[in-house]
């Protein structure tokens, strides 16, 4: 038999000497004995694979998948980036990328582009949302399949990529060629005045500017004779815990403490305070929240609860309360390790589940609301750990009905608003664009003729319980009742659409702004139309409720 050989030997040769080394100075039981051994023998296995196995075997991607495997059965925030992602990395903490301003999502077999910045250089070439990225670079997309666009996408600043589009209303491919520049991704997406002297701020991330943009949207917004706010972190996955640090230092005094971090390695524990001069202390303040609100972003939120500095409103945040450091690996790669959790100033810790002690099936454990410790605020206020920031005013969110979300997950409304786009040359203004009965109309007739298979939850009943009963006496004599009711319970879709006409309208009206004019129009509407946004506003011209909220509140 041929013995195959490569260079691979000498880097398991490498790791068997390492783990041969640890065990010559340790012994059974030892920690280190335990890690030695078992590098050893996994050393060992993958040596034998690679000299034996019928087939070759690739080192890169063999070693890669099992690091994968070993960092999933710790928590989904540790991670570790091979030299091919580092660029992804790089932008999630910077907030740059080199490109051409565009997000591609496969919709309808295709990919086109779901999200445009504004003044990019796609948006300054004509492209739009909804448009057809048809060859990238001269492949064919639809003859790669497993090829992904934003490999091809890739490029540096000052290069040029060649695209050929569909753009919507058309029939014919068109020919563009772009060149890349550095994006930089806002982290403050909107800061208006939406109602007299209320200011509103739209932060979405926490890459390495964010504290730089909401200080200078603080700053204009009371050049514009702001007098209260509105901060909105809903859907908001957090990022950098500097930043967040530093944005709460812009509403707390100098010398305050924000966060502590703790973990096994103690001499990285540390408390972090204020600073600097705060620039507002004073000017009366609603934070936005929901389930999609996250690490830096539910620190900001928890700790202007905290010193009562801000009524939190909205639904219960994420519940992560992990901190991640990232480490340089060899080779031009790197790893983002869980190191600490972080407590914010009341004492309380706001991690939901617990990736140590895992259920049977290996899924994390949720937090018991039961096993809360109840903490404090500067007023007095009881707050809770674990589960994430509970809001001082509860904003109910309906869940979306099952017809409503059969449209979302197969894109009809996007493909829809694309369709009218392409037959519309413009539209009314975003502050004042309604989907009215015409328009719902014509999404009835284009959802008729489209091929939107939706089966609603009485009919998916119905057919449960005629197979329930397959092996009864009686299923002909049920099966010929129940046939002869299928036109009352058969899906019809122009009934389902007036059933939920008004759940169906405002995600229609977003779809259709966001394809005419991008984020900026998208976020003139929800200032008007958005309910939780309507309901901090109401509560900031109420300051008899608003005080009440952020005073302690005494047993009767």
């Amino acid at each position: 038999m041929r013995i195959k050989l490569n260079l691979t030997k000498k880097y398991l040769l490498g790791i068997l000497l390492v783990g041969g080394s640890l065990l010559s100075f340790t012994k059974p039981g030892d920690r280190f004995f335990e890690i030695a051994k078992n590098l050893d023998i996994y050393a060992t296995v993958f040596k034998e694979l690679n000299t034996y196995y019928v087939d070759d075997v690739d080192p890169k991607k063999s070693i890669e998948t099992s690091i994968e495997a070993l960092l999933k059965s710790f928590d989904p925030y540790t991670v570790y980036y091979p030299e091919n992602e580092i660029d992804e990395f790089l932008q999630m903490t910077t907030g740059k990328y080199q490109g051409i301003g565009i997000i591609l999502s496969e919709i309808n077999q295709s990919q086109r582009i779901s999200f445009i910045e504004e003044n990019s250089p796609a948006h300054l070439a004509g492209l739009g949302i909804g448009d057809q990225i048809v060859r990238i670079n001269g492949t064919l997309l639809s003859d790669s399949p497993e090829t992904d666009p934003a490999i091809l996408m890739k490029g540096s600043a000052g290069s040029t990529v060649q695209l050929e589009v569909l753009q919507v209303g058309q029939s014919i491919p068109k020919s563009f060629a772009i060149k890349r520049e550095t994006v930089q991704i806002k982290n403050v997406v909107n800061a208006a005045i939406v109602r007299p002297g209320i200011g509103y701020i739209l932060l979405e991330d926490f890459n390495a500017s964010a504290t730089k943009e909401v200080k200078a949207a603080l700053i204009e917004l009371k050049k514009q004779g702001m007098q209260k706010l509105i901060l909105d972190l809903r859907n908001n996955p957090g990022g950098l815990l500097t930043q967040a640090i530093d944005i709460c230092n812009l509403f707390i005094p100098k010398g305050a403490k924000i966060v502590e971090t703790r973990g096994k390695v103690e001499e990285w524990n540390k408390s972090y305070q204020a600073l600097n001069q705060a620039i507002d202390t004073e000017t009366p303040m609603v934070v936005l929240i929901n389930n999609r609100t996250a690490s830096a972003a539910e620190i900001v939120a928890g700790v202007l609860q905290d010193y009562d500095r801000a009524v939190i409103m909205g639904q219960k945040s994420f519940g992560k309360g992990l901190v991640q450091v990232t480490r340089d690996l060899p080779y031009r790669t790197k790893m983002k390790i869980t190191t600490a959790k972080y407590y914010i100033p009341s004492g309380r810790c706001i991690q939901a589940l617990d990736y140590k002690n895992k259920n049977a099936d290996g899924t994390a454990k949720a937090f018991q609301d039961s096993s809360a410790k109840v903490f404090h605020t500067q007023n007095g206020r009881k707050v809770v750990d674990g589960g994430g920031i509970l809001p001082d005013q509860l904003i109910q969110k309906k869940p979306l009905s099952a017809f409503a979300q059969a449209l979302l997950a197969k894109d009809m409304l996007f493909l829809f608003a694309s369709e009218f786009h392409g037959a519309h040359s413009n539209i009314a203004r975003a502050e004042s664009f309604a989907v009215d009965a015409d328009i719902l109309e014509q999404f009835n007739a284009w959802l008729a003729k489209s091929h939107f298979s939706y089966e609603a939850p009485v009919e998916n009943q119905v057919k449960k319980l005629l197979e329930q009963t397959r092996d009864q006496a009686e299923y002909v004599e049920f099966q010929q009742l129940l046939h002869s009711q299928t036109t009352h319970w058969k899906t019809n879709l122009a009934r389902e659409l007036k059933l939920h006409a008004m759940e169906i309208t405002p995600l229609l009206e977003q779809e259709i702004i966001m394809h005419y004019y991008l984020q900026k129009g998208l976020n003139t509407w929800s200032t008007r139309k958005d309910p939780s946004i309507l309901s901090a506003i109401d509560l900031l011209g109420k300051p008899t409720k608003f005080a009440t909220l952020l005073s302690r509140q005494e047993k009767p």
